[in-house]
């Protein structure tokens, strides 16, 4: 008989079993809990439908009088009020393929802003910056799309290029502020949105970007090699 006891494995290092954790969660890997998938986004409409109305309803002076001398006749017209809002405002995203590419043009700032975060929250980091980093982003671009002279193709990618590193610096300062004083980043990238809004309000009045003969906040055309080809044009 042997007196040898038989290999075991080495378990991995923790570390190692974080990162890969981390990885799978990261490309979305892990087993899909279908019902929360389907639920959580069809509730959060649903809410969002519910607080519009009753925005819509509490907005409206006459409902609000009416609310006191006829009950019945108010419930009809808050009834009628929200409809019609509701009628109007999917007919005029949803109802034909030019409502819905111009509802795709609104939305798709806002799908890539939320694409762009989801690598912190998966980190754990709270980046609430998105709105000034897309300010900061569309500053830069803009300027580069009307002050360089260059082909069609390579000016997009440097507009694009040059707004992306406007972004991520705005979006590092309170990255940065984090590592080295512990700021919560949910605090500061708040401030910094705060911060983006008159700056962009101040630079749209500077001389080399606002719009010749124009007393407003407007920047100059962006030239058309700079700009996005239309996907769907033909609408």
């Amino acid at each position: 008989m042997s007196d040898e006891r038989p290999e075991t494995e080495t378990p991995e290092p923790e570390e190692k079993t974080d990162q890969r954790r981390f990885l799978r969660d990261l490309m979305g890997l892990n087993v899909i809990d279908w019902r929360t998938a389907v639920l959580v986004p069809m509730l959060a409409l649903l809410s969002a439908l519910v607080v519009g109305a009753v925005i819509i309803a509490v907005s409206d002076v006459e409902l609000l009088r009416l609310w006191g001398e006829d009950f019945g006749e108010a419930a009809s017209q808050t009834w009628t009020t929200i409809w019609d809002a509701y009628k109007a405002l999917f007919r005029g995203s949803l109802w034909g393929l030019r409502p819905i590419s111009e509802t795709l043009v609104s939305a798709s700032p806002l799908i890539l802003a939320g694409l762009s975060v989801a690598l912190g929250f998966r980190a754990g980091l709270f980046n609430i910056g998105a709105q000034g980093q897309m300010i900061l982003g569309g500053i830069v671009g803009g300027i580069v799309g009307f002050s360089l002279d260059l082909p069609y193709v390579l000016h997009v990618l440097v507009a694009l290029i040059f707004a992306a590193i406007a972004g991520a610096i705005w979006g590092g300062i309170p990255g940065l502020l984090r590592a080295k004083t512990g700021a919560h980043e949910v605090i500061t990238t708040i401030m910094f949105n705060l911060i983006a809004v008159p700056l962009l309000d101040w630079i749209l009045t500077l001389e080399f970007v606002q719009r010749a003969g124009r007393d407003d906040p407007v920047s100059k055309t962006v030239a058309e090699t700079a700009r996005l080809p239309q996907l769907l044009g033909f609408l």
